[in-house]
């Protein structure tokens, strides 16, 4: 089938509007070019399309994951503060992430020996690597290793093996539900290293206030550090996402980077 004969219920006359639960009252709409895939995967619904100012768009559940405009904005502020925070992150893993955008912001840092990423979806990493290249780019690096899966399970057969993890997942409906509760962070800091580091995508403060509280809340339980962060990013809800950042490392502070 022809790129021109692809539908997909979001886009209409031209315009793709997003569906997003967790914002009601508000959509995201950008003007489409052609659309470039359409998939039900075993997990979600996949969509990229061609936009007219933002590049190529990927899409899961009628929710805008990336752009390849202003992807940079989120990929490097959920990598650079945790892995400038850690004297020597040899070793990360990535949860979620199939587009390669935290893979390649990892890699740039000499530090790292090995770069793991666990998703539980192949049908986003074989789209990222065709339809956004500049972020898929980063599987090509001889320290990166894939594994397929749920990382609830993936982190509950590691032990105090990884020096930074990062948690670059959807919303916390669907697949990546089960990434926002306090049983996670748990595993994520029983996989960590002594001094180990957690960022973890945090969600919108105009939006998931509660949300965010209660997640800081379990955080700090956990860890001696825990604070949120954010960046800006026209295509996300409001303009605007954040962060969870924890240390195991109770000097650990975010706002001062230990390498430069």
């Amino acid at each position: 089938m022809s790129s021109a004969k692809l539908t997909h219920p979001n886009i209409s006359n031209g315009w793709f509007s997003e569906s997003g639960a967790m914002w009601p009252g508000q959509s995201m709409n950008i003007e489409v070019n052609q659309i470039l895939h359409v998939e039900k995967s075993k997990f979600q619904d996949v969509l990229v399309f061609e936009s007219k100012t933002y590049g190529n768009v990927l899409v899961l559940d009628g929710v805008i994951q990336v752009t390849e405009r202003d992807e940079f904005s989120y990929q490097e502020m959920i990598t650079h503060p945790a892995l400038f925070s850690h004297p020597n992150p040899e070793r990360v893993l990535v949860i979620g992430g199939g587009d390669g955008g935290v893979l390649r912001e990892i890699i740039k840092h000499p530090q790292v020996k090995e770069a793991v990423l666990c998703d539980i979806d192949e049908a986003v990493i074989r789209v990222s690597k065709k339809y956004l290249p500049n972020m898929s780019v980063s599987y090509e690096d001889p320290k990166v290793s894939v594994h397929i899966g749920d990382g609830f399970d993936f982190l509950q057969n590691k032990k105090e093996y990884f020096d930074v993890i990062i948690t670059d997942s959807s919303d916390p409906v669907g697949p990546a539900e089960s990434l926002y509760q306090a049983r996670y962070y748990e595993l994520m800091r029983d996989a960590l290293r002594e001094g180990g580091i957690v960022s973890t995508q945090g969600e919108c403060q105009w939006l998931h206030l509660p949300l965010i509280k209660d997640v800081l809340a379990f955080a700090r339980d956990l860890f001696p550090v825990a604070e949120y962060a954010y960046t800006t990013i026209p295509t996300y809800p409001s303009g605007q996402i954040g962060f969870i950042l924890c240390s195991k490392n109770k000097e650990t502070n975010f706002k001062e980077p230990l390498r430069r």
